[in-house]
């Protein structure tokens, strides 16, 4: 470990510049400490540069304090997740160093706030270089705040990184202007003090160890999956949302209170999760494209509503932002334990359809698609999305609004229901799904039970009514099964090792193909978007292959169970599981295929 804390101006001109094209940084400190605030400015930084950016978190689940640590990646390619080490780690104590010393690139750099002391010794590897600044001395000493050690730290920062002092400070001025003048003159005096301690270690402008590259600038959203799931849902009509706060979906809330009501619509906050679906689903019953969400606690509340929409044939979109469970849990991290619960939750046999978008920009496209498909099929669909997914934020490109439509299916008018000799709710039909009146259509009564009923919607318990009720519902699926979001392939499609995985796993799964290509082992990729049903693609998948590494987070190996019972051979799968809250890395996924291979 190399640790700068004076002068060193002619060893930083004399070493030759690196150049970055690829960079992951990590900002870690405890809560309260400013690391979001850092990585936001970096953001700016790299995104007026032309890079793609993928940004996550790792927080604890308090108000305050407790590790705290913001993630970002800036790169001239899109990658979709974290890369496999840390290039720049900013360090506000002994314990993010003590966090980030194993996944720390060997060539890496560390800023580290010494205001307590020296780096920990023996944790880093001597090939990293080490910037010791007392930060919050600094800041207290000439500001009277340690708070505004951010911005002296992103002062060193910027310098490491060759960004040009003033450009630095626009975006440091346009990070905080919408607070007070004279708080903004605080920040910016903060960030000078930083560069002039960066001149006293040798970090003048202009000498920075490293710089970072530029790509050809190109229009991007910088968004969320829970924000482009809502945009999504938004977009094809959807005007209802009925949530209770839970981590990690709060957010959906959030943005459908910012922006249905701009066209018409409602976002409400439920005082349960109980209350949520049942007031979505009586919304759905007026015939208003409507949506619910939870995490694993509150979906599971909400199964008995999920149950009822499927008897009841009520059109809703059903979000679960999966995180670590059971219980409680740990809501701030990744998990995907809930398949089994979205496939098999609630009683009795209904028709669902259970679908996951493959990345951030996806969930735009996944939201619209489960808004129409839940009126074709008169059910729930449920959107399985994960913490990672949902919170974590990545550059994509704007949303095709043009290419989203509003499919009513089998909605009749007033016209329509006028001209039947008689309205059948529940009629039998070949594919399933019967024309449908909202109430108040004239001539559309008809009554609206969690009972079996018969084609008007009377209560009926005859064993003849209930196998053609049972039988027409089950219909829906095969109607629709063509039509459902195909999987996202990679690689060589005549590779005899094959990689599946879903959600957030889904771009780490990527970069691991790409880790054991360039090892000279050639790997195939799925990514389902369609978890349920089963579709042929992922069957045919397994079969084709010699071996398929079927990885996911869940301790028992849900997404493997369910593909093998759709009839998946289960004698190819190897289940590469993970479920200490934190990501795969690609390198790990990699390296575990190589050493399994290599062991058969």
């Amino acid at each position: 470990m190399n640790v700068t804390t004076k002068p060193n101006a002619g060893d930083a001109a004399a070493t030759p510049k690196r150049q970055l094209s690829d960079i992951s940084v990590m900002v870690a400190g405890q809560g309260g400490d400013g690391s979001l605030t850092i990585a936001s400015l970096l953001s700016a930084q790299f995104a007026s540069r032309g890079l793609h950016l993928y940004s996550t978190s790792n927080i604890a689940s308090r108000i305050k304090g407790g590790h705290a640590a913001a993630f970002l990646r800036a790169s001239v390619v899109p990658t979709g997740c974290m890369g496999d080490h840390i290039d720049l780690l900013v360090a506000f104590d002994d314990e993010a160093v003590e966090m980030a010393a194993p996944n720390m690139a060997p060539d890496g750099i560390v800023v580290f706030d010494a205001s307590k002391g020296a780096p920990p010794e023996g944790i880093l590897a001597d090939t990293i270089q080490v910037f010791a600044v007392p930060f919050g001395r600094l800041a207290v000493r000439d500001l009277g705040r340690d708070l505004l050690k951010n911005c002296l730290g992103f002062g060193i920062v910027s310098r490491i990184l060759g960004i040009v002092d003033d450009a630095a400070e626009s975006s440091l001025r346009q990070r905080f202007k919408r607070l007070p003048a004279a708080v903004v003159e605080t920040n910016v005096e903060a960030f000078r003090i930083g560069l002039s301690h960066a001149d006293e270690i040798g970090l003048g402008e202009g000498t920075s160890p490293w710089t970072v590259d530029e790509a050809e600038r190109e229009e991007h959203l910088m968004i969320a999956g829970n924000e482009a799931l809502s945009f999504g849902f938004l977009a094809a009509g959807g005007r209802f949302y009925a949530g209770y706060p839970i981590t990690p979906a709060s957010e959906i809330l959030g943005w459908l209170q910012r922006h249905l009501p701009k066209y018409g619509g409602m976002a409400i906050q439920a005082e349960d999760e109980l209350s949520a679906i049942n007031m979505a689903t009586g919304a759905a019953l007026t015939g208003t494209r409507s949506m619910a969400a939870s995490s694993g606690p509150g979906f599971v509340l909400m199964q008995e509503g999920v149950s009822q929409l499927g008897s009841a044939e009520i059109p809703l979109v059903v979000v679960d932002c999966q995180r670590a469970g059971p219980s409680t849990g740990m809501p701030t991290k990744v998990e995907q334990s809930d398949i089994g619960t979205m496939i098999n939750g609630g009683h009795g046999d209904y028709p669902k359809v259970v679908l996951s978008p493959a990345n951030q920009g996806d969930s735009f496209v996944i939201g619209a698609f489960a808004t129409n498909l839940a009126q074709r099929i008169q059910g729930p669909v449920i959107i399985a999305m994960d913490r990672a997914m949902s919170q974590d934020s990545t550059t994509v490109k704007p949303f095709d609004l043009e290419g989203i439509t509003v499919d009513n299916a089998k909605r009749l008018t007033r016209e329509e229901v006028l001209k039947l000799e008689e309205y059948k709710r529940y009629k039998i039909t070949d594919d399933g799904v019967s024309p449908w009146a909202v109430p108040g259509t004239p001539g559309g009564q008809n009554l609206v039970t969690g009972n079996e009923r018969n084609e008007w919607g009377l209560v009926s318990a005859e064993p003849k009514n209930r196998n053609k009720m049972i039988d027409k519902r089950a219909r829906k699926i095969e109607t629709v099964r063509d039509d459902l979001p195909k999987g996202c392939r990679w690689g060589d499609a005549k590779a005899p090792i094959g990689l599946l995985g879903f959600g957030s796993a889904g771009p780490i799964i990527e970069r691991a193909a790409i880790r054991l290509a360039e090892a000279g082992t050639d790997v195939q990729v799925l990514r389902p978007r369609t978890i349920w049903p089963v579709l042929d693609e992922t069957i045919d998948f397994i079969r084709q292959c010699e071996r398929v590494y079927v990885i996911e987070y869940n301790e028992a190996g849900q997404l493997a169970h369910t593909v093998s019972g759709a009839g998946a051979p289960k004698e190819k799968m190897v289940s590469l599981r993970k479920y200490d809250g934190t990501p795969f890395r690609a390198v790990d996924i990699a390296n575990t295929v190589l050493e399994k291979e290599a062991a058969e």
